[in-house]
């Protein structure tokens, strides 16, 4: 296989517009081509992934050909989409969509920038640099809810500086918040959308953990967990506006399923990569290791789910990301931010590439097809 999209080995879980279905399909990827495996009672990825070995069944499942690889993720993009040929899809559907927050150190102190600025860009350098004055030591060296964090903790509170994003960056309990509803996610080629209020924003290159309804970690996808950061400056209390609009959850292209030779450790030591590339011939190139991660992927997913809160459809999980760029954009001190029709591209060769067009969530195609209108088109089929 030689589409830098799709990840060369592993076996791959996600779904597809087939043309002559309404309702989307559930697919694989085999020598270079997407196969369709839909079947009666394993019409959904959620019902896959509860599956007692989903590896093994997306690896064995009978399936018929409906592209190849090259020409599938081709016509993925939403402006040259044609309706008559197979596209990619999220590869999710009834699953939870919760992401964790201020789990790297270099974003722990971009959030603490944001609260400190109310959500002024103009402010930010300046504020940097008071900021690591007062803290004053490597927060990176901390382990959240830590004696030695809860030291630090007194220490920035007597100085003033103390914030939310701290607490959950080195606090006890990480932040854990819902992304969008289940069916609303993007995938490769889609639209990921700005809400029009904002204009201090950038994308969040991240690892997602698929979980299934038990708590078992079973697989990943790449997610851009796109942010408002002048929003959400304002107020945390704001992160539902800032997290939750309309196309601001892109997922893809596949799942990748846990096998002997691609497990959770395999994601623990993965680097993440980010290009933005815009119209104006601006280029951002940053990067997301793993391995610099505060709260271990497993203690995330503990955190999400358990005797204290089930997902009887399982979830993903965003786990974050230390990526936060400050790199000037239209001028020295105004800081990065998105501008309409920039493309974004995350990728790590275990999972492949995730690209997608920024466009306001406003011009996105809207969010029409649901749940149940998904359950409704498998029951006609006599899929479910």
């Amino acid at each position: 296989m030689t589409n830098s999209v799709i990840p060369s080995q592993g076996i791959l879980l996600g779904r597809a517009r087939v043309p002559g279905f309404a309702y989307p399909r559930v697919v694989t990827v085999r020598d270079g081509q997407v196969v369709d495996i839909t079947q009666p009672g394993a019409a959904l990825v959620r019902d896959i992934c509860e599956h007692d070995d989903a590896a093994e069944y997306v690896r064995s499942a009978l399936g018929n050909i409906v592209g190849s690889v090259d020409a599938v993720v081709a016509n993925s993009w939403a402006g040259t989409l044609d309706a008559a040929q197979p596209s990619l899809l999220s590869p999710i559907d009834l699953q939870a969509i919760k992401a964790s927050g201020v789990t790297f150190v270099v974003s722990l102190l971009e959030r603490v920038i944001e609260e400190q600025a109310r959500g002024d860009k103009s402010r930010a350098d300046a504020l940097r640099g008071e900021i690591l004055a007062l803290i004053g030591m490597d927060l990176s060296e901390l382990v959240p809810g830590s004696e030695t964090a809860m030291k630090v903790k007194e220490a920035l509170i007597a100085k003033g500086v103390w914030s939310q994003y701290l607490e959950v960056g080195i606090g006890p309990d990480a932040e854990i918040f819902t992304k969008g509803q289940p069916m609303s996610s993007v995938g490769f080629g889609a639209d990921v959308g700005l809400h029009p209020v904002s204009s201090w924003n950038n994308p969040e290159p991240e690892v997602a953990l698929v979980v299934t309804s038990a708590g078992t970690i079973i697989g990943a996808t790449l997610g851009n967990d796109v942010n408002l950061r002048d929003v959400e400056g304002r107020s945390a209390l704001l992160l539902g506006k800032a997290k939750d609009n309309n196309a601001s959850a892109s997922l893809g292209p596949f799942i990748r399923l846990f096998d002997g030779d691609f497990t959770l450790e395999t994601i623990s030591a993965a680097d993440i990569g980010l290009t933005v590339s815009g119209e104006d011939g601006f280029e951002l190139v940053g990067k997301s290791s793993m391995s610099q991660i505060s709260r271990t992927p497993a203690s995330l997913v503990a955190a999400t789910i358990g005797r204290h809160h089930q997902y009887p459809d399982g979830l993903v999980l965003y786990l974050g990301t230390m990526f936060a760029p400050v790199q000037d954009r239209g001028g020295a001190g105004k800081g990065f931010t998105h501008k309409i029709n920039d493309v974004v591209s995350i990728s790590t060769p275990a999972l492949g590439t995730l690209s997608n067009r920024v466009r306001l969530s406003t011009e996105c195609p809207p969010w029409s097809y649901g749940a149940s209108h998904l359950l409704r088109d498998l029951a006609t089929a006599h899929l479910l």
